[in-house]
């Protein structure tokens, strides 16, 4: 990602836009704190899409480690407890 001081995104923008239309998101910063982030609209609506239970989950990196039982979890054991009824 590039960062650009905001003088310079303004007197170049066309060159800021072409890049983020590139899926390059391009850094802003004024003052010397990072102020936005210039990316193309597809970019943007694929980040913001919602995404359902099923999707989320094969794209997390733990799927790869849950399929190849890479993962082991250690659970507690549970005691009998009484219960009143």
């Amino acid at each position: 990602m590039d960062t650009w001081k905001l003088e310079d995104a303004k007197n170049r923008f066309s060159e800021v836009v072409r890049r983020a239309l590139r899926h390059e998101p391009q850094r802003v910063t004024r003052n010397g704190r990072d102020a936005v982030v210039v990316m193309s609209a597809e970019d943007y609506e694929r980040l913001v899409a919602p995404r359902d239970l099923v999707e989320f989950l094969q794209e997390s990196p733990l799927a790869e480690a849950l399929a190849t039982d890479e993962l082991k979890l250690d659970r507690a054991p549970d005691y009998d407890r009484d219960i009143d009824l």
